[in-house]
C-alpha cells in the first residue's frame, strides 16, 4: 500500500507544479495532498506542526492568488470600477476562455473598467498592466509554495 500512496504522492507533487503555471489546476493544494499521501505511509512521517502550518500556508496562498491580481490593479492606479473589472474579468474569463482567461480576463476586465470610468487609455491600460503583474506575482508565489512543499516530499521520501 505504501508503494500506491508514494506514487500518487509522486503524481500530485508534479501535477501540483504544474498547476502553478496552468491556472484551472490548483497548484499548492495538489502539491499539500501530495505531502498527505507521503505522511499516509508507514515509513514516512511529517510532524503533525509541520502538516498543519502547510496547510494554512496553502489556504493563504490560495486566496492571495485571487487577492493580488485585483490588488496589482490598484497598485497601478486603477479605480474600484477597474478593481471591479478585474475581478469579473477574472471570473468570465476563467470559464469563458480556460485556461488563458485567467490572465486575459483580469486584464481586459481592469482596462474595461477603467475606460467606463472615463480613464484614458494610456491610464486604463496601466491599470491593465497592474492586474497582469498581479497576475505573475501569484503564479511565483505558487511555484515558490509548491517548491518548497515538493522539496520536502522529495527530501523525506530519499532520506527516510
Amino acid at each position: 500500500m505504501d508503494i500506491v500512496l508514494i506514487s500518487f504522492g509522486v503524481l500530485f507533487i508534479i501535477t501540483g507544479i504544474l498547476g502553478c503555471v496552468l491556472p484551472v489546476i490548483p497548484g499548492p493544494l495538489l502539491s499539500y495532498i501530495g505531502l498527505l499521501l507521503l505522511h499516509f505511509t508507514k515509513g514516512y512521517q511529517f510532524s503533525s506542526k509541520f502538516l498543519i502550518v502547510w496547510a494554512v500556508i496553502t489556504v493563504i496562498v490560495y486566496a492571495l492568488d485571487y487577492i493580488i491580481p485585483v490588488w496589482g490593479t490598484k497598485k497601478f492606479g486603477g479605480s474600484k470600477r477597474g478593481v471591479w473589472g478585474s475581478i469579473i474579468g477574472l471570473v468570465f474569463g476563467l470559464f469563458l476562455f480556460p485556461p488563458f482567461g485567467i490572465i486575459i480576463g483580469p486584464f481586459a476586465g481592469a482596462v474595461i473598467g477603467e475606460l467606463t470610468a472615463g480613464k484614458d487609455h494610456s491610464a486604463a491600460l496601466k491599470s491593465g498592466f497592474g492586474s497582469f503583474i498581479g497576475f505573475l506575482a501569484g503564479t511565483l508565489l505558487k511555484l515558490i509554495t509548491s517548491g518548497m512543499m515538493t522539496w520536502y516530499f522529495f527530501k523525506l521520501l530519499i532520506s527516510g
